[in-house]
């Protein structure tokens, strides 16, 4: 083996115990700004007269809104610990159907302490949840965690991420409790299934919940 190549292998199998060592920290992804996750969160706007496309907001019954108002009254102010597996279930085939974003905020290894890579992402949110266009509605902040390690531990610490991220929106923007519902999904809805330890997994997805399609004047 040639000096070059020594020196090689001896840098990637150190990079590569750096990477064992700090399993919960992810690559940093694309920066997100305000206005891409208003953007993204937006209810659809449907023109008057024309017919809605397949990027327009579903209309919904009457009876259907009720059972989504009714679901959403049920949880609000709920511990997230306390949703039941049936809860969590209806809310995320209630949100499949709602403007959403995910986003790649990271945490300290097997902490719900944000890292401070991910704060500038945090602040983002903050600031397009206070927005005119935005504040108000009702959303879910749910946590999810990659395919690694136990079933219980990974529920609880999407739980505890989730609530992590609501506080700090609470706490440093003033945004209203009642209007942030946290649910915790584990590792039971990864975003890429064929890589469970892909960075991609470990995400916060916040939906908008108030889809009141919004008609053009």
């Amino acid at each position: 083996m040639t000096p070059y190549f020594e020196r090689f292998a001896v840098r990637a199998a150190a990079l590569s115990a750096v990477l064992i060592m700090s399993a919960g920290t992810a690559l940093a992804g694309e920066a997100v700004s305000a206005d891409q996750i208003i953007n993204a969160l937006k209810p659809k706007t449907v023109t008057r007269g024309l017919t809605v496309g397949p990027q327009a907001a579903p209309q919904v019954d009457a009876a259907a809104q009720a059972k989504q108002a009714a679901l959403l009254d049920s949880v609000r102010n709920r511990k997230t610990r306390s949703l039941s597996l049936g809860e969590r279930e209806q809310i995320a085939e209630l949100a499949a159907t709602k403007p959403k974003i995910d986003l790649e905020i990271q945490f300290d290894y097997n902490s719900a302490e944000i890292s401070k890579s991910s704060l500038p992402r945090v602040e983002e949110l903050g600031k397009a949840l206070s927005d005119p266009n935005l504040k108000g509605s009702t959303f879910v902040v749910a946590g999810h965690t990659d395919g690694i390690g136990g079933d219980s531990f990974n529920q609880d610490l999407s739980e505890r991420r989730a609530d992590t991220i609501k506080r700090y929106l609470v706490e440093k923007f003033g945004l209203v409790g009642q209007d942030l519902v946290t649910v915790g999904y584990g590792k039971t809805k990864l975003k890429d299934a064929a890589n469970p330890a892909d960075p991609l997994n470990r995400r916060v997805q916040v939906v908008n919940m108030d889809t009141k399609t919004a008609a053009a004047k």
